[in-house]
Order: structure tokens, then sequence, then C-alpha cells
């Protein structure tokens, strides 16, 4: 099975969601992404155009990270793999949402985003402590930003870091630790399906 299509039935298995729609027929290349992007252009993007009522989707993952993940997973293409996580991420709670017909803001689909990456490679790893606290490092405690952001895109992305990172902390915590897994993926899924005030009262519980 293609890694996006891996990353997509393992999200929506966690957060017990059905989108019943396969990922790979909503990728779409840089000609398309950028015939309706006039603003940055990132590596990865999902394009949401909304006309009377309807929603149309599309998501951009760039060839090289697509290329990159064809021959497995390992440390020299972790950075794409997170990417294609994200992308995924956002995919998914973006239809979620719509279904819902709840709105969503940018923040919240990078919080969310953020927590996935996270859950995404302990599972895919070793939920253990020490599995868990390098990859907290290495997802939030490294975090680099593009130098193209403008000061709310910086903001934003910021906020997202750093909230993922105080949620994520507190699962290891509460879970990773206590090796309580199936509780943990119980509280991963009420997250989920929270709104934005709510999650980041969640946080601010938690932390």
């Amino acid at each position: 099975m293609r890694t996006l299509a891996r990353v997509q039935r393992g999200l929506e298995t966690l957060y017990r969601v059905d989108t019943g729609v396969d990922i790979h027929e909503f990728l779409v290349g840089e000609d398309v992404r950028d015939a309706v992007v006039s603003a940055r252009r990132p590596r990865e993007q999902l394009l949401v155009c909304e006309d009377g009522g309807e929603m149309a989707l599309a998501l951009f993952l760039d060839d090289g990270v697509l290329a990159n993940l064809r021959h497995g997973l390992d440390d020299r293409n972790f950075g794409d793999f997170i990417l294609a996580v994200e992308g995924v991420s956002h995919f998914i709670y973006t239809i979620c949402c719509a279904r819902a017909e709840r709105p969503v803001s940018q923040l919240e689909l990078e919080l969310q985003a953020e927590v996935d990456k996270y859950v995404t490679c302990l599972l895919a790893t070793a939920p253990e402590t020490g599995v868990s606290s390098t990859l907290r490092r290495r997802l939030f405690g490294d975090a680099e930003y593009e130098p193209d952001l403008d000061d709310e895109e910086h903001d934003r992305y910021h906020a997202a870091n750093d909230n993922a990172q105080r949620y994520t902390a507190w699962l290891e915590d509460q879970f990773v630790t206590r090796r309580k897994i199936p509780e943990m993926l119980s509280e991963l899924r009420r997250f989920y399906r929270q709104g934005l005030a709510a999650k980041l009262s969640t946080i601010a519980r938690a932390a």
C-alpha cells in the first residue's frame, strides 16, 4: 500500500472516522497548485475552495517528498514523512469538520497536525518513554520555521508547535510512561473531536 494511503488508513482507524475517499485521487501537481495560489508555495499545501455550499479539496505534496517515501522510512526521509503526515492530517480533518458542518481555523488544523505527527511516529515505532521524549524533542524542540513566513503565519505555527509540545508531554507523562496506551488512544479520540477553544482548554488544564 502506498505511504499516503497507509497514513490515511492509520489516522482514520485511530480516530474512528471514515472519509470514504482515497487521498491519492486528490493529489495535484505544481501546475495546478500554482494556478490557484498566488502567495507562498510550501512543499505541502491543502487547497480548499468553497462555493455555493459545496467544498472542493486538493492536496499538493512536492514531487521530492513523494519520491523519498517510496523506499521505506528511515532518518534520511523523516522530514518528508512528517510533511506527508501533515498533509494527510489536514485533508482528513477538513473533511470531518465539513461533514459535521463545523468551521475550522488554520490554527486548529496546524495544532491537530502537530499532534498527529507525534502519535503517528510514536505508534509506528514503539510507544516507550525514551522514544516519546526523543520524538517530542525532534518534532517540537528543534522546530525551525520557513524564513518567508509573515508575522501572522509565524505566530500561528509557533502557537501550534508550543501547544502540541505541551499536550504531547502530558500524554507521555500520563499514558506512555505508565504504559496506558489504550487509555491514551481514547484521550486522543476525545481531543480530536473538540473544537479549537476546547483543545486549548484541555492543554491549559493538562499543562
